[in-house]
């Protein structure tokens, strides 16, 4: 029999075994796969099954019940048929051995489980949650399924297992959440059954998709197109594709000398994997997709990636595919009540039977015979899963995972002192040594610090913070924390009293954003002048040496309240030369703004200042203003108010540069004394927490 199910399958697949050397019998074949096909990843610790503890285990785990056994006895006659009808295909899985030896029902398996986190209701977070707290083994053989599977209250419990293992209890708690979903027994690519993400782009690095907004215009002009020779275009589109052709071979020898091809697989179309299918309907998941529970990732059932499916199952039923995955399993039906592409083990009582010809009698009889029996109880103990191994999901403590000139880094919550839970390197080359930039994500920070990028070759971090910094910080981007290395601060605006929404501060300027201010105003720069005898205050924290300012410009929106000859757009203070110059906004039908120029109309005595407004040192030049301007006193007036207004920015100014080095010295304070808060309904954290700090 095997002989003669290896020839079917070289075969079926010709194509993909024409560099093989595959023997005549199917243990040939398992004897001469290759060292590495079956060896434990290097970042995989060696653990030994046979040494685990079963003597605690419930007696369900240890014995089947009546029903059970009945389940296996209809199961062997299913296979009986299936091979006398199917003999070119391979053995199903239906009833391995538990880890007490014991032979159980592959639906019994199935344990349905609501567990009480809110994360857990939906699939992705199933999904994360199985990829990360398990410990990914390979299947000892490659080409053929386990002898073995076990239970997923013990496959929790040493974090650890195969993709049956892992299919299993992502099923589990995907059908108790309210899913569709069921376990897959099928084929799939050498690097979704060994964890090679090495040729994927990072998930973190994927650009959503941008949905192009069309707007339709009901009515256009068509305008006519200039007549053009058929000749010359034809002429231009053959030195178009000639210049195609030599960019594309240009290009495919650029890659193949940069990225090697990868090696064809030997066993592809052969390598057995399971997965989780979830299909539409339940909970409105609108389209049927598979699930990856290596990594927790969703793919499309035309996914490339998964080449066949023997058998799917639940913890109601079994079927089996009898549709053709000679083109993997894009072609594919997920209609199970079609009796034509799924055989059902257990018939369900509102399902007609289907009458084929190529189906015996005898076997036609069973089905009717066992059209009552129902699926036995699941023989596992409920799954239960405590709130510190939630948060601690990780086995080993940290989680590495390799993308295409990517790396990322997931750590349990509390793990770090810093708070850091995730960390995204990208690289420039493939071998992963040149570091282009670094991402890290925070939790539990009380600085409320959530994210950080570093970009290696601009030598910038900026920092993000989530809502409740004290200093209401949003983003800070710095090379240091000196201040004469140049800042750019963003703030929660809304919250502050002067709506500042951003400050761009270096050694010669500082500029300041605001939003939804009352008088209008929207940004402030301020021109600085070197510090007095030359002196830096790197490394200090005084308000001695300040830098004198040279100008202070500010700009405005229109108040639509006011004429645009007395809105003013922008006001430039140029301190040094002791003048100050208005520009104001300009009406829909006007092409030049108003504008007036104080040159130098003050003269300081020996006990205060005075103005004296004359010719020369009062310029204007408001073409459409009215009789008011005109008028010298107001002028006068004006002049005196933007005299106190400048005094009144220049301490602004300098409260802004304190507020700076005040920003610096908090977050410097923050970085050397990181931490990290605790929640109100984790008594443990809060206990240990407590104890450490009388402890200190």
């Amino acid at each position: 029999m095997e002989v003669l199910e290896e020839k079917e399958e070289v075969e079926q697949r010709a194509e993909d075994l024409n560099s093989l050397n595959i023997s005549d019998s199917l243990q040939d074949v398992e004897t001469n796969v290759p060292e590495e096909e079956v060896s434990v990843p290097s970042d995989v610790p060696g653990f030994d099954w046979s040494s685990i503890d079963t003597s605690q285990l419930p007696s369900s785990y240890k014995t089947n019940s009546q029903k059970e056994k009945k389940m296996l006895q209809i199961a062997d006659h299913f296979l009986q048929q299936y091979i006398h009808l199917c003999p070119e295909r391979k053995p199903l899985f239906l009833h391995p051995a538990n880890e007490c030896g014991v032979e159980k029902f592959v639906s019994t398996t199935v344990r349905p489980t609501l567990l009480p986190y809110p994360e857990l209701y939906h699939w992705s977070g199933c999904a994360s949650f199985v990829s990360n707290y398990l410990t990914m083994e390979p299947l000892k053989c490659p080409i053929t399924p386990p002898s073995s599977l076990y239970s997923p209250t013990t496959i929790l419990k040493y974090q650890r297992g195969n993709c049956f293992d892992f299919s299993v209890l992502l099923c589990s708690m995907l059908i108790g959440a309210g899913y569709d979903a069921y376990c897959v027994h099928g084929y799939a690519t050498l690097e979704i059954c060994t964890l090679d993400q090495t040729q994927d782009l990072c998930p973190l690095l994927r650009k959503p998709q941008e949905v192009p907004v069309k707007k339709s215009r009901k009515y256009r002009v068509r305008i006519p197109s200039e007549p053009q020779s058929k000749f010359e275009l034809q002429q231009k589109a053959k030195k178009n594709e000639e210049a195609e052709d030599v960019e594309k071979k240009e290009e495919e020898e650029e890659a193949v000398t940069e990225v090697e091809k990868p090696k064809r697989d030997p066993l592809h179309g052969l390598r057995v994997h399971a997965w989780v299918l979830v299909l539409s309907g339940k909970r409105k998941v609108p389209e049927t997709f598979f699930i990856n529970p290596f990594t927790g990732n969703s793919h499309n059932t035309t996914d490339e990636c998964f080449l066949g499916i023997e058998s799917i199952w639940n913890h109601r039923n079994y079927w089996v595919n009898i549709q053709d995955c000679r083109t993997g399993c894009k072609d594919l039906s997920f209609d199970l009540s079609d009796a034509v592409r799924w055989e059902i083990m257990l018939p369900e009582s509102n399902e007609p039977l289907t009458e084929s010809p190529e189906r015996d009698m005898d076997y036609m009889e069973t089905e009717e015979k066992d059209m009552s029996f129902e699926m036995p109880l699941s023989w596992v103990a409920r799954i239960e899963v405590s709130h510190s191994e939630f948060e601690n999901q990780y086995s080993q403590g940290k989680k590495v995972i390799l993308y295409e000139k990517a790396k990322v880094e997931k750590w349990a919550p509390y793990v770090n002192e810093n708070g850091l839970v995730e960390r995204l390197t990208v690289y420039a080359d493939l071998d992963c040594t040149e570091v282009v930039e670094v991402t890290e994500w925070f939790r539990n920070r009380e600085d409320m610090l959530d994210m950080r990028e570093m970009n290696k070759q601009t030598q910038l971090t900026t920092d993000y913070f989530s809502p409740g910094h004290p200093l209401l910080l949003k983003a800070h981007t710095y090379t240091s924390l000196e201040q004469v290395t140049g800042h750019t601060m963003e703030f929660y605006h809304k919250a502050r009293a002067d709506d500042l929404w951003k400050r761009v501060e270096n050694a010669t300027e500082m500029i300041e954003y605001f939003v939804g201010r009352d008088d209008f105003l929207h940004i402030r720069h301020v021109e600085f002048g070197e510090r007095e005898n030359g002196m830096d205050t790197a490394g200090t924290r005084t308000d001695v040496n300040l830098r004198p300012i040279l100008q202070i410009k500010e700009s405005f929106h229109r108040n639509p309240e006011k004429p645009a000859d007395e809105d003013v757009e922008e006001r430039i203070f140029m301190i040094t030369d002791d003048s100050i110059q208005l520009t104001y906004h300009l009406e829909d039908h006007d092409t030049i703004a108003s504008k007036v120029v104080y040159l130098r109309a003050i003269r300081r005595d020996r006990k205060e200042e005075e103005i004296f407004l004359t010719q020369d040192t009062c310029v204007k030049y408001q073409p459409w203003s009215s009789e008011k301007h005109k008028n010298v006193l107001h002028l006068y007036t004006l002049l005196w108010e933007l005299r106190k207004q400048q005094k009144e920015l220049k301490h602004q100014v300098r409260e802004s540069e304190a507020e700076v080095l005040n920003v610096l010295k908090v977050r410097e304070d923050e970085e050397a004394n990181v931490k990290l808060t605790v929640s109100v309904y984790n008594n443990a954290k809060r206990e240990r927490r407590h104890e450490a700090m009388v402890g200190s």
